[in-house]
């Protein structure tokens, strides 16, 4: 946690506001990139973006979002548009899966399970808004209630001065996908409807799951996470 709180922190020589966002942001993107592209490309993409260190000693606290921008900047020069919406997506899920293994107390998940849906994902977007500065760094994170629920991030890191032709913030999407998969319902999907990379006044990321009061027995969640969960030590969110 930075020790300006939440909201970011005024830095830069022309005095913007900055943020931190949990390490995650970097360590799971290298195990997505490496997974992906290999250990050559995973140095360039590092190298190319200033943040060779990073691989040398994985950071456990959190990071200034000018770095996850760069990290992320970088691999959108070197890499084809496929392949890093990939590696987001996976580097996505697997801040989800480390969340669930060490953040989301087991005694929590459980109760979850025991709402219906609807009023899980209620309880699961205000505990999501209420730490969403570790994530969305100076952006600003709004919940919508819907239907159907939304996650809002205005003038967020990832899509900060960006053009794209597709939203470009699948690391944050697959990051709330996995956890509704794993704690509202198995066949839950959120999406990222709108970005501000691609010209919409925000990113817009929104949360839907098959109606009714019941779900799968809790038993199912090991089948809906692939793969297995991160072996790292417990890091800031």
């Amino acid at each position: 946690m930075d020790g300006s709180g939440p909201g970011g922190r005024q830095g830069g020589q022309n005095g913007t506001a900055t943020g931190r966002i949990g390490p995650n942001a970097i360590t799971r993107f290298a195990e997505a990139l490496r997974a992906r592209c290999g250990d050559e490309t995973t140095a360039r993409v590092f190298a190319d973006a200033g943040l060779a260190r990073y691989l040398a000693k994985p950071p456990l606290d959190m990071v200034d979002e000018v770095d996850v921008v760069a990290l992320h900047r970088a691999a959108r020069r070197l890499l084809l548009q496929t392949v890093v919406e990939d590696v987001s997506r996976e580097a996505g899920d697997r801040t989800a899966r480390y969340l669930l293994a060490h953040r989301i107390p087991r005694v929590v998940q459980g109760l979850l399970g025991l709402l219906p849906p609807s009023l899980a994902a209620r309880v699961l977007a205000r505990a999501i808004g209420r730490h969403a500065w570790t994530f969305a760094g100076s952006g600003r994170f709004h919940v919508d209630y819907g239907p159907p629920l939304a996650f809002i991030i205005a003038d967020g890191p990832l899509g900060r001065g960006l053009q794209t032709a597709t939203p470009a913030c699948g690391y944050f999407a697959a990051t709330f996908d996995g956890l509704f998969r794993a704690l509202i319902h198995p066949e839950a999907k959120v999406v990222e409807m709108a970005c501000q990379a691609a010209g919409a006044p925000a990113c817009v990321f929104t949360a839907t799951w098959p109606g009714g009061l019941t779900r799968r027995r809790r038993a199912d969640r090991g089948a809906r996470l692939r793969g297995p969960e991160p072996a790292a030590p417990p890091q800031a969110p």
